[in-house]
C-alpha cells in the first residue's frame, strides 16, 4: 500500500552539465550511487514522498521559528510544550533537466510550473559555480515569482576535512569552491539557502530536498499557492486522481513518456 500524501510539488533540478543532478536524484528516490550515468536528453523524472512541517521540521532544525527566535535572543526561554499536529507528507516530483548547452532551449520550457528549485554546481570545477548565475537568471526568467531555490555544491566527498585516511593513505582536495563563497553568493542573489552534498556518500543529499520542501509547505501554510489551480507548481489532496495514489519512484530510465502526457493533459506533477 502506498504512503499517502498531503501536498505534491514540482521541483526542478538544474545546472551545468556534470554537475551531478542526476545521480542526486537516483540517490534520493532510489538510495543508490551510479558511478556511469548516462547524458540526460531533455529530462528525467523522478519522485518521492517526504515528511513537512512538524513535528519532523522541528527535529531537523529546518525552518525552526523557534531555533531562530533563540539565536536572536539568546536568554529567551524556548515555548512550553504542546501538542504536536498529525504529520504532513509532500510529495516531490522530481524534474531532473539537462545541463548541456544544446538542450538549453528544450530545458528552460521544464521550468515553468515550479515552485522549487535545486541549483547544483560541482565544488571541483570552479566554472559550474561561476554558471550558476546563468542559470538562476534563466529560471527567474520562466518560473513563477517567489519559487524557493536552494543552492547546491556537490562532490563534497572530494573535498575531504581531513586529507589522511584510516589506512594511511592521503586524500587530494579537489574544492575550488569555498563554503563561503557559496554563502555569500546566495547573500547576494536572494538564495535561500546553501547546502552541500555528495551522491556517492549520501551526505547532505535528504538535507537539500528537505530544505525545499519544507519551505514550500511554509508557503503553502501562508496562503501563497492556489492548491486548485491545474497551472501550479502545488497542489493539494485529490490532485491527480487522490491522494493516496500509487507512489512510484521512479528511475532515471523512466517516465519520458509520462512526463509528456503530464504536460499535455496541463498538470504540473
Amino acid at each position: 500500500m502506498s504512503q499517502p500524501w498531503d501536498y505534491i510539488a514540482k521541483i526542478v533540478s538544474l545546472g551545468d552539465s556534470g554537475s551531478g543532478k542526476s545521480s542526486l536524484t537516483v540517490r534520493l528516490c532510489e538510495g543508490r550511487f551510479s558511478p556511469h550515468h548516462d547524458v540526460t536528453i531533455g529530462v528525467e523524472f523522478g519522485s518521492r514522498i517526504v515528511p513537512v512541517g512538524p513535528p519532523a521540521s522541528l527535529a531537523l532544525n529546518i525552518n525552526n521559528p523557534s531555533k531562530s527566535a533563540s539565536a536572536s535572543n539568546p536568554d529567551s526561554l524556548p515555548p512550553p510544550p504542546t501538542r504536536q499536529p498529525p504529520q504532513k507528507h509532500m510529495k516531490l516530483s522530481l524534474w531532473d533537466t539537462a545541463g548541456q548547452e544544446t538542450y538549453k532551449s528544450i530545458t528552460r520550457s521544464y521550468f515553468r510550473g515550479a515552485s522549487g528549485a535545486l541549483l547544483v554546481f560541482d565544488i571541483t570545477r570552479r566554472s559550474t559555480f561561476l554558471n550558476a548565475t546563468s542559470w538562476l537568471h534563466d529560471l527567474r526568467q520562466i518560473a513563477e515569482e517567489g519559487i524557493v531555490i536552494v543552492l547546491v555544491g556537490n562532490k563534497s566527498d572530494l573535498a575531504p576535512a581531513s586529507t589522511v585516511t584510516g589506512a594511511g593513505r592521503e586524500e587530494q582536495n579537489k574544492r575550488q569552491v569555498t563554503k563561503e563563497e557559496a554563502e555569500e553568493w546566495c547573500r547576494q542573489n536572494n538564495v535561500m539557502q546553501y547546502v552541500e552534498t555528495s551522491a556517492k556518500s549520501g551526505e547532505g543529499v535528504e538535507r537539500a530536498f528537505l530544505e525545499v520542501a519544507e519551505r514550500i509547505y511554509q508557503n503553502i501554510e501562508a496562503g501563497r499557492y492556489d492548491l486548485n489551480d491545474r497551472r501550479s507548481g502545488v497542489k493539494g489532496p485529490g490532485a491527480g486522481g487522490g491522494n493516496t495514489a500509487r507512489t512510484v519512484n521512479l528511475g532515471m530510465n523512466d517516465a519520458a513518456a509520462a512526463g509528456r502526457r503530464g504536460q499535455a493533459a496541463g498538470g504540473c506533477c
